[in-house]
């Protein structure tokens, strides 16, 4: 799926990318819903990096699962050495924790879901499954 988006006369495609394992892997229905949520973000006009939280859920370990559609609107490859990434809900923080992810590597002008996997130390409180967002932050706050 490709959107073009006029900027100073040239056109910028926003790709959505599947890790291969994801591609394989991954229902029609989530499917749809990720195409969904990558098609809404296209009007957003965003820059820089920014998440879609598209699910949430509490797995075994009790660890915090937030998957969200990563949107790459830089010019160039994104990756996560240390990024410290907050989860809220309702404005009020759920989760905040740094990642190193060196397999997930996200093209320039491009979105990719993920899920991120929040440590049962670096929860603050039970989410409550409702206006879940994901935010970028500097890691000097952990």
């Amino acid at each position: 799926m490709k959107y073009l988006e006029g900027i100073g006369g040239l056109f910028v495609q926003q790709q959505l990318q599947y890790e291969s394992s994801w591609d394989k892997g991954l229902s029609d229905k989530d499917r749809n819903k990720i195409e969904e949520a990558f098609s809404k973000s296209l009007s957003l006009k965003e820059e820089g990096i920014q998440f879609t939280v598209l699910w949430t859920a509490i797995n075994h370990k009790g660890e915090l699962l937030v998957t969200a559609l990563v949107h790459n609107f830089l010019g160039q490859t994104c990756s996560f050495h240390d990024q410290c990434l907050q989860y809220k809900e309702d404005n009020l923080l759920i989760a905040k924790h740094c990642f190193s992810l060196p397999t997930l590597m996200i093209p320039a002008k491009t979105s990719m879901p993920w899920t991120f996997i929040f440590p049962v130390g670096k929860l603050f409180q039970q989410p409550n499954w409702a206006n879940g967002q994901l935010f970028s932050s500097q890691n000097d706050e952990y």
